[in-house]
C-alpha cells in the first residue's frame, strides 16, 4: 500500500468541487453504456479498485469485462494474482481442464490472501467466460491470466514439469539450476530473510533456465504442443527470474521491491498482448493501475503499472484506458495483519476534503466521470476544481478502520485516471473461504 496521510487543510473548496462533479458526471447506470464504449477503443483497459474486499468492485469490473469481450473483440483478462494459480482458472475457462466447475480451481487457492479471487463474484464472472468460449476456436479463447511475481517456487515447478514432458535431459538442467533454493524448502519469504543475513543469492540459476526455455526449447520439435501451453512455461520461466529479484529487492528493505514487481506485471501484460494479438483487460489495485505520476509515488521513486502502460506498453498514452473507482462508505473484507484471518469491517465515511468526500456532497449516489485520455491532461486547479489534488483512498489486504487517516493517496484524479466510477456505499465481497461462504449469497447471481 503506497497511502500517505494527506493535509486536508490546504485543499480548495469542497463545495466548490462537488459542484464542478454535480455538473459533469453521470449515474453510473445512464452512463455505464457511454463507459464501456469510450474505453472499447483502447488496446489496454486498466480496471482499478479502492480495496481488495469490496463487491461492487468485482461485480463492476466483471461487468465491464464482460461487455469488451463480448462485443469489442477483446482478448484476455489479466489480475493481480499469481500466475500458476490463475493459469489453472485459464484452462478451466478455455476448455483445457478436467475442473468440473469454477468453484473446484479457486478452491485450490491457497496463497493468503485466498479471498482476493476464491470469491462469489469471481465465481459468476468465470463461469460467463467460460460460456463465451464454448463456441469459439481454442485459439481465440479468453484467458484469465495472473500478473503478480509472487509464486517463485510454484513456478519453478510447473518449469520441471513442463520440461519433463518435452525433453527429460532439459528438465534435470532446470532441476540442477533451480537446486540454489533447497536451502530454504518451499518459502520465498525465507529465501528473502537469508539473503539479508548471507548475501548470496540463485540469480543466475534462475537466468539460466529461462536462457534454456528461450534458446533451446524454441529449437526443440515437440509435435501436438499447445502454444498456450508453451508460453506459459516461458513465463514461469520468467515469474521464477523476477519473483526472484523481487525477494532480493524486498530483503534490502528499500523501495525497488515495489518497481520490480509492477515492472514484471507490465511485461507480462505486453507479452500477453503480443501472445494474443488483441486488446487486453486488467484488474488490479487503483495503487498499480492510477498512473504514479498523479500521486506522490513519484516522489519516493515508485513507478507502476499505469505509467508503465502509458508510457512503455502501448505506443501512445491514448492507447490506455484507465478506470479508477472508489467510494464514500461501506464494508469490506481484509485482515488486520499480514497472514491474519479475512473478517468483513466497517469502511468509514470518508475524510473531509477528500475526492470520496467531494463526490458524496455531490448527491449522485453511484457516478461516473470520464476525463480525456493520458497524462498530463488536467487543468489548473484554479480553473477546474475536480483538478485539484485531494487524498484517494486505498485500502489493502490489511487494514484497520481505526487508522483511516493513513490511508490516502494524493491524487490529481483526471491525470491518475481516464474515468472515475464512485459508488456512495458498498458492500463486502463475498469469499468461498469465509463463514456462510459455502452456499451463494441471496443477491446471487448478480448478473452481467
Amino acid at each position: 500500500m503506497t497511502a500517505r496521510r494527506v493535509n486536508t487543510t490546504d485543499l480548495g473548496d469542497p463545495e466548490r468541487a462537488a459542484a464542478a462533479i454535480e455538473e459533469r458526471a453521470t449515474p453510473l447506470e445512464e452512463g455505464f453504456d457511454d463507459l464501456a464504449a469510450d474505453v472499447s477503443d483502447a488496446e489496454v483497459v486498466l480496471l482499478g479498485e479502492a480495496s481488495h474486499g469490496t463487491s461492487e468492485y468485482y461485480r463492476l469490473r466483471a461487468r465491464l469485462s464482460a461487455e469488451l469481450l463480448a462485443n469489442h473483440d477483446f482478448s484476455f483478462v489479466a489480475v493481480e494474482g499469481d500466475w500458476t494459480d490463475c493459469f489453472e482458472v485459464t484452462r478451466y475457462v478455455t476448455g483445457r481442464s478436467g475442473a468440473e466447475s469454477a468453484r473446484d480451481v479457486l478452491e485450490t487457492f491457497e496463497r493468503w490472501p485466498t479471498w482476493m479471487w476464491a470469491n462469489w463474484e469471481v465465481l459468476e464472472f468465470l463461469e460467463w467466460l467460460r460460456e463465451h468460449n464454448e463456441d469459439r476456436p481454442i485459439d481465440e479463447r479468453a484467458g484469465f491470466y495472473g500478473l503478480d511475481v509472487y509464486s517463485l517456487y510454484e513456478s519453478m515447478a510447473e518449469v520441471i514439469d513442463y520440461l519433463e514432458d518435452l525433453d527429460p535431459d532439459l528438465a534435470a538442467r532446470a532441476r540442477d539450476a533451480y537446486h540454489c533454493f533447497e536451502p530454504y524448502g518451499e518459502d520465498a519469504r525465507e529465501y528473502a530473510q537469508s539473503i539479508r543475513l548471507v548475501p548470496e543469492d540463485c540469480e543466475e540459476e534462475v537466468l539460466e533456465v529461462l536462457r534454456t526455455l528461450r534458446e533451446d526449447v524454441a529449437a526443440t520439435e515437440y509435435d501436438g504442443d499447445d502454444p498456450l501451453e508453451s508460453f506459459a512455461a516461458d513465463q514461469n520461466a520468467l515469474v521464477a527470474k523476477n519473483a526472484e529479484s523481487y525477494y532480493r529487492a524486498m530483503a534490502r528493505g528499500n523501495e525497488t521491491s515495489w518497481n520490480v514487481r509492477d515492472r514484471h506485471m507490465s511485461e507480462t501484460l505486453e507479452r500477453l498482448l503480443e501472445f494474443h494479438d488483441g486488446p487486453g483487460i486488467v484488474w488490479a489495485h487503483n495503487t498499480h493501475v492510477g498512473d504514479a505520476r498523479a500521486t506522490d509515488m513519484i516522489d519516493r521513486g515508485k513507478l507502476n503499472l499505469g505509467q508503465l502502460a502509458r508510457e512503455e506498453v502501448c505506443e501512445d498514452d491514448t492507447d490506455v484506458a484507465v478506470v479508477g473507482f472508489g467510494s464514500h462508505r461501506g464494508s469490506v473484507v481484509a485482515g488486520d495483519e499480514w497472514g491474519a484471518p479475512m473478517a468483513r469491517m466497517p469502511v468509514p465515511e470518508a475524510k473531509a476534503g477528500s475526492h470520496e468526500d467531494v463526490f458524496h456532497r455531490a448527491g449522485l449516489e453511484d457516478a461516473v466521470l470520464r476525463f480525456d485520455r493520458g497524462y498530463g491532461i488536467a487543468d489548473d486547479a484554479s480553473v477546474d476544481p475536480v483538478a485539484e489534488r485531494r487524498g484517494h483512498r486505498a485500502i489493502g489486504v490489511v487494514y484497520d478502520p481505526a487508522y483511516e487517516g493513513g490511508n490516502y493517496v494524493p491524487t490529481v484524479l483526471p491525470d491518475r485516471y481516464d474515468a472515475f466510477v464512485h459508488v456512495d456505499e458498498t458492500e463486502a465481497l463475498h469469499p468461498l473461504g469465509i463463514e456462510g461462504g459455502e452456499t451463494p449469497p441471496e443477491t446471487y447471481p448478480w448478473g452481467l
